[in-house]
């Protein structure tokens, strides 16, 4: 459901189910807009709280709803996989650390129970050397400043230079950008070519002004 010719904003929710379903109902109707089942989240809810999230944005934009599952999957690629699209999610992460052999069975998963495989890169210094290694190219690798990492060090910045190479060499993935809030870096993840661009505190702290902050960042979407 992903397209290339688009550029997309994903929203990571982990607070509770009537917190969540507050903010969803403030969020403009956009095709654009990606909901994530955070970690903890799922980790809260488990498979019915990734049901809920489909259910509920479903609502709102129809069948291109698109929920993103993120597990973090770091073994057992194929029950993990099997969890997520039970749930209803249309994709799942699993994180580059793991070994070679699950993101292996991760990807095949994906491919076929028909959901986007994304490969989040939290802790991996050459995403590059990882999809080297691989016997088929997730849909969607995520290059990510962890939460821990930035508030430990504020000069960490997102590895927007690692976009062009992993592109020039991968044309058909996809790149997603983690570790933004503010305006300014969200918008550095765009002309940075990314794809998609993950926020999650702006929303967090303030979900009262959910509206307007998606639609402000959704202005940065050519």
């Amino acid at each position: 459901m992903l397209s290339k010719k688009s550029k997309y904003l994903q929203i990571a929710f982990n607070k509770s189910l009537e917190e969540v379903s507050q903010m969803i109902n403030l969020l403009p109707p956009s095709p654009k807009i990606i909901l994530e089942a955070g970690t903890p989240f799922i980790k809260q809810y488990g498979r019915e709280g990734i049901k809920f999230l489909k259910g509920i944005w479903s609502e709102k934009v129809g069948n291109k709803a698109y929920v993103v599952a993120d597990l973090k999957t770091m073994d057992r690629g194929e029950r993990e996989v099997k969890i997520a699209a039970s749930g209803g999610a249309n994709a799942a992460t699993c994180l580059g650390l793991a070994p070679i052999e699950t993101i292996n069975e991760f990807i095949l998963n994906c491919k076929n129970l028909n959901i986007d495989s994304m490969i989040d890169m939290l802790g991996v210094e050459f995403p590059f050397e990882i999809l080297q290694k691989l016997k088929t190219l997730p849909d969607v690798v995520i290059l990510h400043r962890g939460v821990d990492e930035y508030e430990n060090n504020k000069q960490k910045q997102v590895p927007y230079n690692q976009i062009h190479r992993i592109k020039g060499t991968y044309n058909n993935v996809l790149i997603s950008t983690a570790g933004a809030e503010s305006t300014r870096e969200v918008l550095s993840g765009f002309f940075n070519d990314s794809d998609i661009v993950i926020v999650w505190r702006s929303f967090y702290e303030n979900p009262q002004n959910t509206k307007e902050i998606a639609e402000e960042f959704l202005k940065l979407i050519k």
